[in-house]
């Protein structure tokens, strides 16, 4: 496996975090979202990822065990909203009870810190990839 490889199984890694942070923000963003375009309160979004052959990924550059990360798709959580009363929402049903999406904080900011350790070790890989090109770009002088 040379260097130029590692560096892409990386930045793969990389981008599917990224994407992952962005999915959780937007989790998050809309914890108390009542009202969607499609109707009723705002569904948790969680990215499904896939390990991905570099023959897949790399027309002519694939090389044997080598994989990369993909986003298969982002799953939308069809679990039941999760009722509150509030009589005062103007989404209140006749009951008093508002629909409110089934995202819990706690899970949202365990899932960013590990999304965040990933992005981190990713990185770390990157930057220890890079330092070996370097070693051996100077015994090659």
């Amino acid at each position: 496996m040379d260097f130029l490889t590692s560096f892409k199984v990386t930045s793969s890694g990389l981008a599917a975090q990224r994407l992952r942070m962005n999915v959780i923000s937007e989790n998050v963003a809309n914890a108390q979202t009542t009202r969607t375009p499609e109707g009723g309160p705002y569904k948790r979004k969680d990215p499904i990822f896939a390990a991905k052959p570099f023959n897949e990924m790399l027309s002519q550059e694939a090389i044997a065990g080598s994989t990369g990360v993909s986003v298969e798709r982002i799953h939308v959580d069809e679990r039941p909203a999760r009722m509150q009363y509030d009589p005062n929402h103007p989404d209140a049903n006749a009951d008093g009870y508002v629909a409110m999406p089934n995202i819990d904080m706690v899970t949202e900011m365990v899932n960013m810190m590990s999304a965040s350790r990933s992005y981190e070790s990713n990185v770390t890989v990157l930057n220890a990839s890079k330092a070996m090109a370097m070693k051996a770009l100077e015994i090659g002088k």
